[in-house]
């Protein structure tokens, strides 16, 4: 009998549910039309997009009319910050981000430091938490927007958002937060929060990919990202993907009703996941904060191992997870957060990211160690650094 496969790499996407694909199917077939249209096939598509715009704006607590739909969370990013720092460049030229942001915002930041931009990155602790005191003192006149994601992507390490909100109020300074890997994770409340933008996007939280949204609060000068068109308000051209859209405010909307109940059965799965392999297995680490993380994310630097190697033999035992990021999973530098946090390259290169999501059991937990345990072992044998270490 063949073994199940256990996928443990929901922060990388999840599966899409299945009430999502229903909601989302007459979009491709009988309600197919245009939503810019003014026939009736183009109302009903348009009618679609507006009560889709209604529940994401209920699930993070802003008005309708906040809510900019786009193809991506990356995308959100990009406009985000390039939106802001081009409305903007007439009152200053600074932007402040953190070390450990997704590659959608640092990539950004540095492309518009080609431009003549000024980007303050500042450094976390060892744990990847940004100090809103940093924030603070980093705050000039120049300053015109200040983005630092709500939960970190690869250690699960969540922000002080509301400390830097209040900060940014303060100082009249625009904040713009990522909060793709928080989405259904943990309460977002724009308004508790302190944010004046705010990246999602759905495939994080069960919808579809190709999927996201920006929240723009009102009044907050943005540039349009893409042109073209009279969509989204004028500000983001483009024939409107209705059905992703769709996907995605179904999804949101059943994240938000399910997420008290869920929630504390992933925690429960990523904290005998943690425990388990730091007593069971010998010169392991945990990377992030210890309970101020995301649910269902645990990431581990095994000493002595390169994680690439990990990977394949666990998903040779039908385990499927990652080393950080999907988005540099090709790249054979070492993850730039767990630099950050004070890793050296060679721990930094031995991590394991795993997130458990709705599908995953406690069995799960223990096959995935039990087989780490093994693998581990093996990997280090092969090791002289290790058995340096061990003929101590």
């Amino acid at each position: 009998m063949e073994t199940k496969r256990i996928y443990v790499d929901h922060a990388a996407t999840t599966p899409m549910r299945r009430e999502v694909l229903d909601a989302m199917i007459p979009y491709f077939t009988e309600n197919f039309g245009n939503a810019s249209t003014v026939y009736q096939e183009g109302r009903t598509a348009k009618k679609a997009v507006s009560e889709a715009r209604d529940a994401v704006a209920k699930a993070i607590g802003a008005n309708t009319d906040e809510i900019f739909f786009t193809g991506s969370g990356t995308e959100a990013d990009n406009w985000a910050i390039r939106g802001v720092a081009y409305a903007n460049k007439a009152k200053g030229n600074h932007i402040i981000t953190s070390a450990v942001e997704h590659h959608a915002v640092l990539h950004t930041c540095q492309a518009l430091e080609k431009e003549g931009f000024r980007v303050t990155y500042l450094p976390v602790d060892e744990f990847g938490m940004i100090s809103p005191e940093d924030v603070k003192n980093a705050i000039c006149d120049e300053t015109i927007l200040v983005t630092i994601m709500t939960a970190n992507n690869e250690i699960g390490t969540i922000m002080p958002i509301e400390e830097i909100g209040k900060i940014t109020r303060e100082k009249g300074v625009v904040f713009h937060t990522d909060a793709v890997q928080a989405m259904g994770m943990m309460e977002i409340d724009v308004e508790k929060m302190g944010v004046d933008l705010l990246s999602m996007t759905g495939h994080k939280f069960y919808g579809p990919k190709g999927s996201g949204a920006l929240y723009i609060r009102k009044g907050v000068k943005v540039k349009p990202f893409i042109t073209g068109g009279a969509q989204e308000k004028n500000k983001r051209a483009g024939t409107e993907n209705v059905a992703s859209i769709v996907g995605l405010a179904k999804a949101i909307s059943l994240a938000t009703a399910e997420r008290c109940e869920k929630v504390p059965a992933l925690e429960k799965m990523r904290d005998k996941f943690i425990d388990r392999v730091l007593e069971e297995i010998p010169y392991t680490r945990l990377n992030g904060h210890r309970t101020k993380r995301l649910a269902g994310n645990a990431n581990i630097s095994f000493e002595f191992i390169e994680g690439e190697s990990l990977l394949l033999m666990l998903d040779m035992q039908g385990i499927s997870a990652s080393s950080g990021s999907a988005c540099t999973s090709g790249s054979l530098d070492p993850s730039h957060v767990l630099l950050a946090i004070g890793l050296k390259h060679e721990v930094a290169h031995g991590s394991l990211r795993v997130s458990f999501g709705e599908s995953n059991t406690m069995d799960d937990v223990d096959r995935i160690v039990d087989s780490l345990k093994n693998i581990v072992s093996r990997l280090r044998e092969m090791s002289p650094l290790y058995e340096a270490v061990k003929n101590k």
